[in-house]
């Protein structure tokens, strides 16, 4: 063999060792499917589980049939509830509401965050202030919202923002004082200073404490105003809180579950997307693993074998 031959056949064995440890950007259909369903598989198991068991339940008798529906009831009449808009509208008044809430929460929280983390008189008077403000029971609110605005949306829009900020306000300061000092000294060593330092180097820092809070703050701003739809009888105004109620009045078990199993749902999809967003944080920060070739995107997923 000449060396010329010899020379394309190595440069040849580069080219197919280059091509087999390129980075696949893009995972093919089939195996995006199988992620999906690994994902979706175990949830799956357990809804069915948890539906038999309460089968089981309502076949033993525990409760008369009126007080305890069983899935077989109550499936039908939420499908019925669905297929009519009064259902739908509430959906939409609930979740308009609570992103409104949870809007002004993310602004509330963020800036109390932000003061409290860099001024040390300040979280000395009211560091602890912000834990204590969590740690009430969103039904606590319930009395002084209604006093304080009276029985409309003001009163629901305050029970959100009261229950959320305290936790986002919470989030940005542990991810403010996890910042690493050294990465502080070299951003003033750039020439960072007060304002696009927080901006280019301390919020993008703190970014992971900060989805954890504001997680954490929307569960606890949907349990706000749940509590408060549920209290604030707002008129002309059919939110969830306000159907939950009509069944209640009307012994209607069947109707009540059917709504609690809405609600589920919702928040399902929320904490869907948060952990979605999570998730693509943490890659992009390098703090998980990213599938970066074929065989990769299997190990990440679990399909290889």
């Amino acid at each position: 063999m000449s060396a010329e031959t010899e020379d394309a056949a190595a440069l040849a064995g580069l080219d197919n060792l280059e091509q087999d440890t390129q980075v696949k950007t893009r995972p093919s259909a089939g195996e995006i499917g199988a992620r999906i369903w690994r994902s979706a598989w175990p949830k799956l198991l357990a809804i069915v589980l948890a539906v038999a068991i309460w089968e089981i339940v309502y076949l033993l008798n525990l409760k008369p049939h009126v007080v305890l529906p069983g899935p077989f009831q109550v499936f039908p009449n939420l499908w019925d509830q669905l297929n009519h808009t009064q259902l739908w509208k509430a959906i939409g008044l609930t979740l308009r509401q609570a992103v409104e809430g949870f809007a002004l929460a993310l602004i509330v929280g963020t800036v109390v965050g932000l003061v409290v983390a860099r001024v040390p008189p300040v979280r000395a008077a009211v560091g602890s202030l912000i834990t204590g403000l969590q740690t009430i029971p969103s039904v606590v609110w319930i009395p002084f919202a209604i006093i304080l605005f009276g029985n409309n949306s003001t009163a629901i829009l305050f029970m959100v923002i009261i229950t959320a900020a305290p936790s986002i306000a919470n989030g940005l300061i542990a991810g403010v004082d996890l910042t690493p000092p050294l990465l502080l000294r070299a951003g003033k060593t750039m020439g960072l200073r007060r304002f696009e330092l927080y901006r280019s180097l301390v919020l993008p820092a703190a970014l992971p404490s900060f989805v954890s809070g504001l997680k954490q703050g929307w569960a606890f701003a949907w349990h706000g105003l749940l509590a408060g739809e549920l209290l604030v009888i707002v008129p002309n105004l059919a939110s969830i809180g306000v159907l939950l109620v009509s069944d209640q009045d009307q012994t209607d078990m069947t109707g009540v579950i059917a709504i609690m199993i809405v609600i589920l749902v919702l928040g399902v999809l929320v904490d869907v997307l948060f952990n979605t967003l999570n998730e693509s944080l943490r890659r992009r920060r390098g703090l998980a693993q990213a599938p970066s070739t074929a065989k990769g995107w299997r190990l990440a997923t679990g399909i290889a074998r």
